[in-house]
């Protein structure tokens, strides 16, 4: 049976929280990407990041635990942890900008083989800007991509070439999919992790760029 859209998102939010460390300083795009907050393993101190001036977000809180006033970069409500710290955005992209963010987890709408993104705008859509996620890309250490693998007619998102206008050029590390994960390497798209309910070939089919196989095939999928 499919995974459903919710289904899809939990695995790639759960396979991300993988990639967290104790001290990690980490910064979550808007959308999919909040969702690592609620996968953090327990025990592990991992300081979360939003551009809007908070350090210290915690996961989504319960409808008895709203707090109106505490939210993320996307609008959306958010817990706080203890020692959680508030500061004005340009304190916040002085953290971004000087190299402060270990990971910085992203939505796109295109990548390309290369690594570069495209996530903020679709030709002839209203739009209000790329928003943080410039900063993002050139700022932090690190670059994970969130996304389905396929648009909803089942069009690769993973292209040879992006053609929507890009956040930035040759940036993204990795790509975490509810399919698989993909390393951006100078050799091209490796596949190093695949889902237990796909194949190579169902993600190759659904990938414009040829993947590289690692010798003895890919791992699981964690998470």
């Amino acid at each position: 049976m499919p995974l459903s859209d919710d289904q899809k998102r939990e695995r790639i939010a759960r396979r991300i929280a993988c990639e967290l460390r104790d001290g990690y300083y980490v910064n979550l795009g808007i959308g999919m990407p909040t969702l690592v907050a609620n996968y953090v393993p327990t025990g592990m101190e991992v300081i979360l990041q939003s551009e809007n001036g908070m350090l210290g977000v915690g996961p989504y809180p319960l409808d008895s635990q709203v707090d109106p006033d505490l939210i993320n970069a996307g609008k959306e409500t958010v817990s706080e942890l203890s020692g959680t710290s508030y500061f004005s955005s340009a304190d916040s992209f002085g953290m971004i900008r000087g190299g402060h963010v270990d990971l910085t987890v992203l939505g796109a709408l295109q990548v390309d083989e290369k690594g570069t993104l495209a996530n903020w705008a679709i030709p002839g859509k209203m739009l209000k800007g790329m928003g943080g996620a410039m900063d993002l890309v050139a700022g932090a250490k690190r670059v994970f991509v969130a996304m389905e693998h396929a648009t909803r007619d089942n069009k690769p998102k993973i292209l040879r070439r992006c053609t929507l206008p890009l956040t930035g050029v040759e940036v993204v590390d990795h790509i975490v999919t509810e399919l698989a994960v993909m390393e951006i390497t100078p050799e091209g798209l490796v596949l190093r992790e695949l889902a237990s309910d796909t194949t190579v070939d169902e993600v190759q089919a659904l990938t414009e760029p040829k993947l590289i196989i690692p010798h003895g095939g890919p791992a699981p999928l964690r998470g």
